[in-house]
């Protein structure tokens, strides 16, 4: 079974997930071995545990062909849904890593990915995002809710396919915290939300710009962490992703699509991280808080000062990153 286990200086949790675990030896580089049997291709539904939402336009068997997304639990999960457990020994604390970890298969084409895929087909993975999302607030496990996508072996992918990863789990993580209290503290000393203030500037600016549709906005965020790191942000203030109506998921399926988009055609289809933000379920200041996407391609490696600071270096300027990213709005060969 999975622990959290508690770092005695700063308070922060780390997942022990013993059922994912490598040996030491398993770190060292080796060749790459040929690909094994895909389980999330038609007819390999048996090799993941059971379906627990399938969108099948022509009402096939769970379970079986005919799907067009499928959201099953992670075979290897992070956290599991058994009951909670603490131990205090000494120093330390630990308690069982108490939640659910799922795993959201974008689509059962092998060598299609959210970039290539038509925006109605992205628009059904939100959809996914939002069914789950809402299923998983409401169970006795849930304080945070973590979707996310790994895209590319740099990016922590260990299958090629393209799929997201959900993680509804017992505790509000630190950087969630940090990003809550900061919003929370700009509210309370100008009775408005940042989030809403920084879009605002973006757009007058322009200079870190990419994209604008009706409902959302993607640019270059000021302080980017990484290379062409890119926020997509709904343009009227909203605090929480589960209430996107079905309009705003159909922009917002679009809007994400292009933006990857110019990933894969400017970067050569990078590995990247995606990570959704968003109010933690029963969290009451929704006035200071806004969800966004987060998206940073995998294009350089942390190394000592950053793991030793928790400061990053970034490699290139937010406005020219921004700028090239622009450049390839028109580009769409290589569907």
């Amino acid at each position: 079974m999975p622990e959290l286990r508690q770092d005695q200086v700063t308070g922060w949790w780390v997942v022990v997930a013993k059922e994912r675990a490598k040996r030491p030896d398993d770190f060292i580089r080796r060749g790459r071995a040929a690909p094994p049997t895909c389980p999330f291709e038609y007819g390999h539904e048996s090799m993941t545990p059971p379906e627990t939402l399938a969108f099948r336009p022509d009402n096939s068997a769970a379970n079986t062909p005919g799907w067009i997304v499928r959201v099953v639990p992670n075979k290897f999960p992070a956290f599991t849904p058994e009951n909670h457990a603490e131990v205090v020994d000494g120093l330390y604390r630990r308690r069982t890593a108490y939640g659910v970890h799922e795993v959201v298969v974008h689509g059962p084409e092998h060598d299609l990915s959210l970039a290539t895929y038509p925006d109605e087909q992205v628009a059904e993975v939100l959809r996914a995002y939002k069914l789950r999302y809402e299923y998983h607030k409401r169970q006795p496990y849930t304080r945070y809710v973590q979707i996310i996508i790994n895209h590319g072996k740099e990016a922590g992918a260990s299958l090629e396919h393209s799929h997201s990863q959900l993680f509804a789990i017992p505790l509000i993580p630190e950087l969630p915290k940090i990003q809550l209290k900061g919003a929370a503290d700009y509210f309370y000393q100008n009775n408005r939300c940042i989030y809403c203030d920084i879009i605002a500037s973006e757009i007058a600016e322009g200079a870190r710009m990419i994209d604008q549709s009706e409902h959302f906005i993607a640019f270059v965020p000021y302080a980017a962490k990484l290379p062409f790191e890119t926020w997509i942000t709904p343009l009227q203030h909203k605090s929480q992703f589960e209430t996107i109506s079905d309009s705003e998921r159909i922009d917002l399926a679009s809007m994400l699509r292009r933006t990857l988009k110019r990933f894969y055609n400017g970067l050569d289809n990078p590995p990247y991280n995606m990570y959704l933000h968003t109010s933690p379920p029963g969290y009451d200041l929704t006035d200071a808080y806004h969800w966004h996407m987060s998206i940073t391609p995998k294009l350089t490696i942390q190394a000592g000062f950053e793991m030793g600071t928790g400061m990053t270096i970034n490699v290139t300027i937010p406005e020219d990153s921004a700028k090239f990213l622009r450049g390839v709005q028109h580009i769409e060969h290589g569907n």
